[in-house]
């Protein structure tokens, strides 16, 4: 039995961010071993609505979740470079409400690329939308696929978070050993 799988469980909550529809997933479980579904679903707004109401209303789905489910951390998709400005935008002002949403009860924020999500649930970080789905739905043993994308998305944020904390601290303790004997702590 390796030391993760001693851990207690740690419970994600992913965010796939939009303005339109906006991913919402937690999983739980210990690096090394398939997670658990716990939660999932998507915020929709209307994209003729304010934006002040669009990203309100995200805001408040954000804050129900964090209070239903209990994250230990709270992974976000980092915005990535799109043709679509208009789009670039709606996604980063969605993902800063999910990241001042958990900033605010004081849970760590872990921004994930779309390639480095791709690459920890299929193993390709060109994987397309229906290869993720088809992963996420086999690791969480779903009997359906997570519908629409944007579920599914979340899911694997989720997920690739929960799988990669362990080389995540293994980074945070080298570095923090290296300030040490730098003599900069």
């Amino acid at each position: 039995m390796t030391a993760y799988a001693q851990q207690p469980p740690a419970r994600v909550l992913g965010i796939d961010p939009g303005l339109t529809r906006c991913g919402l997933g937690v999983v739980e479980g210990v690096p090394g071993r398939p997670p658990k579904l716990v939660a999932v679903g998507v915020v929709r707004t209307d994209a003729a609505a304010d934006i002040a109401l669009r990203l309100l209303a995200i805001e408040q789905e954000i804050e129900r979740w964090l209070d239903e489910h209990q994250p230990d951390t709270v992974a976000v998709e980092r915005v990535f470079s799109q043709h679509n400005v208009r789009t670039v935008m709606g996604t980063a002002q969605a993902g800063a409400v999910a990241i001042v949403c958990a900033a605010r009860r004081g849970l760590p924020v872990a921004l994930h690329t779309p390639s480095e999500v791709k690459a920890a649930v299929t193993g390709n970080g060109r994987a397309d939308k229906d290869q993720v789905t088809l992963m996420v739905s086999r690791l969480l043993r779903l009997t359906e696929a997570p519908r629409p994308a944007d579920a599914a998305d979340a899911l694997a944020l989720a997920i690739c978070h929960l799988w990669r904390v362990p080389a995540i601290q293994a980074r945070a303790a080298g570095a923090q050993r290296a300030r040490v004997a730098g003599g900069t702590a």
